[in-house]
C-alpha cells in the first residue's frame, strides 16, 4: 500500500454504519524498553500495533460491536521489533555473536466482555530470529468515564528453543572468544509480569493510550550468565485510529 493511500485511509471519517462489516484498530508510538534481554540499559524506539475487532465474511461473523466497543470473540494481527544486539555497543557482551533486529509477524485471538478480557498472540520472527514466541494475557478493565478506558492484567511471554537460545544462550564459540560459559537456553517460559494502561478516546475514532508494564524473567533465561538485571521495566504513548467500514 503507498503512503498517499494510507493517509487517506487514516484521515477519513469512521462510517457511520449501524451494521458494518469490518471494524480494525491501527496504532503508532514511541515505547522504552531494555537495550537486549536481560540488560539495564534501556532505549527508546518505534512501537505499531494493528487489531481486528469485528468481521462479517458471509454468513459468519467474528466480534461484535456495542457502545463503539467489540465484544466476544476477536481476531487480528500480531506484531512485535526486538532491537539489534551488537557487541561493538555493549562492552559487557564482547566475543558475543551479534544478533539483527528481529521482526515478529503473527496472529492475536481474545474474548472480552464489559469488565475483562482474555487474549494471547503467536507469533513467527524475520531477521534476529527465525523461531516462536507467544505471548498470553488478560485484563481487568474499568471504565471511570464515557471516554477513559483503565486496564491491568497479568503476561507470560514464551520462547521456542530456538527463541530462547538467540537471547540467552551462549555456544561453545562465543564461550571461547568471551567472559561467558557455554549455556544451553531450553525453550519455554521466559517471562512474567503485569502491564497497565490508560486509553482515551479522543473522538469516535481516535484515542491515546499510554502504557507501563513490569516483568521478570525466568527459567532458563533468567539463569542465563548474559542477563544483568532480571527486572525490565517498559513504558509507551501510542496513537490509535479505529476504522469501520460497510461494503
Amino acid at each position: 500500500m503507498r503512503w498517499s493511500t494510507l493517509a487517506s485511509v487514516l484521515l477519513l471519517p469512521t462510517a457511520a454504519a449501524a451494521d458494518p462489516d469490518l471494524r480494525f484498530t491501527l496504532g503508532g508510538g514511541l515505547a522504552t524498553a531494555p537495550a537486549y534481554f536481560g540488560s539495564d540499559d534501556y532505549t527508546v524506539g518505534p512501537k505499531g500495533s494493528v487489531s481486528l475487532g469485528y468481521l462479517r465474511a458471509g454468513g459468519l461473523s467474528f466480534g461484535a460491536l456495542e457502545d463503539g466497543e467489540a465484544r466476544g470473540f476477536s481476531i487480528g494481527g500480531a506484531f512485535r521489533t526486538l532491537p539489534e544486539r551488537r557487541a561493538a555497543d555493549y562492552p559487557e557482551l564482547a566475543g558475543l555473536n551479534d544478533i539483527d533486529a528481529a521482526y515478529e509477524l503473527g496472529l492475536s485471538a481474545g474474548w472480552t466482555e464489559e469488565n475483562w478480557s482474555l487474549f494471547g498472540s503467536l507469533r513467527y520472527g524475520l531477521g534476529g530470529h527465525e523461531s516462536l514466541v507467544a505471548t498470553i494475557g488478560s485484563d481487568a478493565i474499568l471504565r471511570p468515564t464515557d471516554r477513559l478506558t483503565l486496564r491491568a492484567g497479568p503476561r507470560m511471554d514464551i520462547g521456542s528453543s530456538g527463541f530462547n537460545q538467540t537471547y540467552f544462550g551462549v555456544t561453545a564459540a562465543e564461550a571461547g572468544a568471551s567472559a561467558f560459559p557455554a549455556y544451553d537456553a531450553g525453550g519455554g517460559l521466559y517471562s512474567v509480569g503485569i502491564e497497565l494502561e490508560a486509553e482515551y478516546d479522543v473522538s469516535p475514532a481516535w484515542s491515546v493510550a499510554a502504557g507501563l508494564g513490569y516483568d521478570r524473567l525466568v527459567g532458563d533465561a533468567a539463569l542465563s550468565p548474559i542477563v544483568q538485571d532480571e527486572d525490565r521495566w517498559t513504558a509507551s504513548v501510542v496513537l490509535r485510529r479505529t476504522i469501520t467500514l460497510d461494503f
